[in-house]
């Protein structure tokens, strides 16, 4: 038997989550009925920006569509007109909870049932024992609504939040309340990291693509120096034996290894799983400023990624994209069956794609016949290289 001193984990970052996702609110303080109107009302309001979700419980039986899984089936699909259920007959658990709830951006929780790492307390003078009871879960309120015919917060309610500032509006005043969920959700956007793909061997080419001079630097300096302006912090992704040839640049070596690009992908994510990535291949040298502001002003955060593509007809193109944090099980979930191709990951979810102004900038050289074509055809792109 192992002993507990011997059984070890590997140190993970892992991400900041709630019992269902990212950011959750759950709503607590008057009936499940005006849980689910506000929740409804706010999901309409934000849902054009966010991915919104809703988590709630079922008061009977009765409600709940039991179909196949009655008869001991572990999961029932059904495919209706204009959305899709999916009826588990198995506990959940915070972790498929969370699974589940992946690719929203936040999620409103019906507080009467489930718990949620951020609240919203509604002041019902008919259901004030109800708010009281569930007091220890005001743990990290962000408003305070008053339902109607209410003025001010219950007397133990104020006594509760002292030395904390939450803001107070009235139910009616929903574009009020959107717009402070709205302006919390901005602020916890996932914040911008940049990651430079340069741990390609290069095999077609002859040369290490990371070195050649297309500006006047090594063309991973200057893919750095391009991300650097848009991003909080930027990577050159590598295998672990080039790691010391990138000084002094900071570099993420592969820990999903065997996987070329995919696993670089990955390997970020599980550097900084918070974090969206700005991934740019170091095989672009005529990718300028100004496609890097073209798609960082595009991004999406309601979509799991932000792709650029020559034209509608084309492919998203995987190796200059912006990642969201939301992508991160995706790949992972796409990696446990067998797939290991990034263009194909944004081509089956919910990718926000940009067709791209200059379609050239997206012109990837891999020998270097290719390479001597390109510059060729656009002399004035290039500055103080080499052959």
């Amino acid at each position: 038997m192992i002993s507990a001193d011997k059984h070890r984990h590997p140190e993970l970052a892992k991400p900041l989550m709630g019992n269902f996702g990212r950011q959750e609110w759950a709503i607590l303080g008057t009936s499940c009925g005006s849980i689910r109107d506000l929740a409804g009302q706010l999901i309409g309001e934000l849902s054009p920006s966010y991915a919104c979700a809703y988590a709630d419980a079922s008061h009977h039986a009765g409600e709940s569509p039991e179909g196949m899984t009655g008869y001991g089936a572990h999961c029932e699909y059904t495919n209706l007109l204009h959305s899709r259920q999916l009826v588990f007959r198995s506990d959940f658990g915070v972790f498929q909870q969370r699974s589940v709830f992946s690719q929203a951006d936040v999620v409103f929780v019906n507080g009467n049932h489930h718990e949620a790492a951020r609240q919203i307390a509604i002041v019902d003078s008919k259901k004030e024992a109800s708010l009281l009871k569930r007091s220890g879960q005001l743990t990290n309120p962000d408003l305070i609504i008053l339902k109607e015919g209410v003025d001010a917060p219950f007397a133990w309610l104020d006594e509760l939040l002292s030395g904390k500032t939450v803001p107070v509006l009235q139910l009616k005043n929903i574009s009020g309340i959107a717009a402070i969920i709205r302006a919390l959700l901005e602020k916890s956007s996932p914040r911008l990291k940049g990651l430079v793909l340069a741990g390609g061997k290069s095999s077609r080419m002859g040369a290490d693509k990371g070195e050649i001079v297309w500006h006047g630097v090594p063309q991973r300096e200057y893919a750095a120096r391009l991300l650097s302006e848009f991003c909080e912090e930027v990577y050159l992704s590598c295998r672990p034996d080039q790691a010391a040839d990138m000084a002094p640049q900071p570099v993420i070596t592969d820990t999903f290894t065997g996987l070329g690009p995919y696993g670089a992908i990955l390997s970020a994510f599980r550097h900084d799983p918070d974090a969206a990535w700005l991934v740019l291949a170091c095989d672009l040298p005529l990718f300028d400023r100004e496609a890097v502001c073209e798609l960082v002003s595009a991004r999406s955060v309601k979509s799991a990624a932000t792709a650029p593509r020559l034209d509608s007809a084309s492919f998203p193109e995987p190796l200059v994209a912006i990642w969201e944090p939301k992508s991160y099980p995706l790949l992972l979930s796409f990696l446990a069956q067998g797939v290991s191709c990034p263009r194909k990951v944004l081509i089956n979810t919910d990718t926000y794609l940009v067709n791209a102004s200059r379609p050239e900038t997206l012109s990837n050289i891999n020998s270097r016949e290719e390479a001597e074509d390109i510059r060729a055809r656009y002399p004035g792109s290039f500055s103080s290289d080499n052959h």
